[in-house]
């Protein structure tokens, strides 16, 4: 009997780690069928996408506030399909709007829910805890100190690592190989590599991109054989960023791979906050940290968020690295920041340091498979349960 799998993984991570578990589990040589919210990528191994990921991962509370009618009917359109095909557990990714309000309508139709990747309520609103508790059968952490939090609220829940961990291979720090790879880009031994990730969602395109040309092409100016390339999520339309490119006045590499790919070639990143700033830590490369939102985001995210926002700082409760919010985000703010992430040896050795110990604190490989552990526990008990009843 095939075991039927909601998945919910409506942001470009989010849907990495999906896929990475669906991948697992085919390996295996697992019958299973998938149905929920997540990517193009995850649909080549017969996921029933109701959902995409690329449109879902909406950004900031005004951002929500306009998308709202169209998450409102993939919400319902998930709801029947549920009702229809009565998975045998449900796997929530992050996504605390929409994934803790499915969490309720779940629970009343007795279907067993796995919360894989925690939203940071640890961070700011806090009193979710409470509809963690109510609903959810078992909550997988990807950060140790999570499980202190969720244990001081009684909810179930496991250490697994984190899912990126998974990603990394020894041809990440092959020196040898990134510097043909590099030569083949056209970049020359020695020469500096800026890379610039301006973000996977429409909002953060909109706001990031234009500005960190604007910083990438301040410090060609001075340093003439700085090379720039532009790392391209994979779930972005290539040609969408080389509409927003315009009247670039300097040589730009376009470059769109599997993001570790990417982020190896190059010698810093100036970054939008999110998950990417963890990839990028995680090869110990220095970066600046910047992000733009609404004002209406901005004006209420400073007065739940306290801290922090870089994953990397937040992880450290240190700032490691430089994070400039909003208004700060300024060519003037960052240049001289991105200069000093890229040419000054001495400084780029102490956050290469703060980043290898970083990465220490984050687990073991193997997070997947522990992960597909847990969620088939759940195949086992529905599966008892239904040989009880023919």
């Amino acid at each position: 009997m095939s075991n039927r799998v909601l998945i919910i993984a409506a942001e470009a991570s989010s849907a990495l780690y999906a896929e990475q578990l669906m991948r697992h589990w085919k390996l295996q040589n697992r019958t299973l069928s998938y149905f929920g919210v997540g990517s193009r990528s995850m649909e080549k191994l017969n996921f029933h996408c109701l959902g995409y990921a690329e449109e879902m991962a909406v950004m900031g509370f005004s951002e929500v506030i306009k998308h709202y009618s169209e998450i409102k009917k993939i919400f319902q359109n998930i709801l029947s399909e549920v009702d229809k095909l009565k998975p045998d557990v449900a796997i929530l990714l992050d996504y605390p709007g929409f994934n803790l309000r499915l969490c309720k309508e779940l629970h009343a139709r007795n279907i067993p829910i796995v919360y894989y990747v925690s939203p940071q309520i640890w961070a700011w609103k806090k009193n979710r805890v409470y509809t963690v508790k109510a609903y959810v059968t078992k909550m997988l952490v990807v950060f140790p100190f999570e499980v202190d939090f969720y244990k001081t609220y009684e909810v179930p829940v496991k250490y697994v690592g984190h899912p990126l961990l998974d990603e990394l291979k020894p041809e990440y720090d092959d020196k040898a190989l990134i510097e043909l790879r590099r030569s083949r880009l056209g970049v020359q031994k020695n020469q500096k590599v800026l890379g610039l990730m301006p973000g996977s969602r429409k909002q953060e395109l909109d706001r990031h991109l234009i500005l960190q040309l604007q910083v990438a092409e301040k410090l060609k100016t001075k340093h003439p054989d700085l090379k720039i390339m532009v790392l391209v999520a994979p779930t972005v339309s290539k040609n969408s960023i080389q509409e927003r490119l315009g009247e670039v006045r300097i040589p730009v590499i376009l470059l769109q791979d599997e993001p570790f790919n990417m982020i190896s070639l190059v010698d810093g990143v100036l970054a939008a906050s999110g998950t990417a700033t963890l990839m990028v830590g995680l090869l110990e490369k220095p970066m600046v940290i910047m992000y733009k939102v609404s004002w209406l985001s901005a004006f209420i995210g400073r007065r739940l968020v306290k801290g922090f926002f870089g994953l990397v700082n937040l992880l450290s409760n240190k700032e490691i690295v430089p994070e400039i919010f909003q208004e700060k985000a300024t060519l003037e703010n960052l240049s001289p920041l991105v200069e000093k992430m890229l040419f000054d040896e001495s400084y780029r050795t102490h956050v290469i340091k703060d980043l290898v110990l970083l990465k220490t604190q984050l687990g073991d490989k193997g997070v997947t498979a522990r992960v597909a552990a847990e969620v088939e526990s759940f195949f086992q008990t529905t599966n008892t349960s239904k040989k009880e009843l023919s």
